[in-house]
């Protein structure tokens, strides 16, 4: 199973999109400093995930949140998280 799925900053309360294959040891990742990406906007909360059978669905799915469409998206659906 792979996982598309978004952080928010505690730091400056932007979202962070990325794939994996274990999202709890990712997350601890980037939490504990070891994402060169976002070592300095840490600590972060997982606000939304979603499950793929196929890595790259998944890779696809990641850029489609990057991008205009897929971040009216997320706003949309991550309304009821302060921005």
């Amino acid at each position: 199973m792979f996982y598309v799925y978004v952080l928010k900053s505690c730091v400056d309360n932007k979202l962070y999109v990325g794939h994996t294959a274990d999202l709890k040891r990712r997350i601890t990742e980037h939490n504990a400093g070891k994402t060169k990406s976002t070592k300095l906007r840490r600590p972060f909360i997982l606000v939304y995930y979603e499950a793929c059978n196929i890595l790259m669905d998944a890779i696809e799915r990641e850029h489609s949140l990057k991008t205009g469409f897929g971040r009216r998206y997320l706003k949309n659906r991550l309304s009821d998280i302060s921005n």
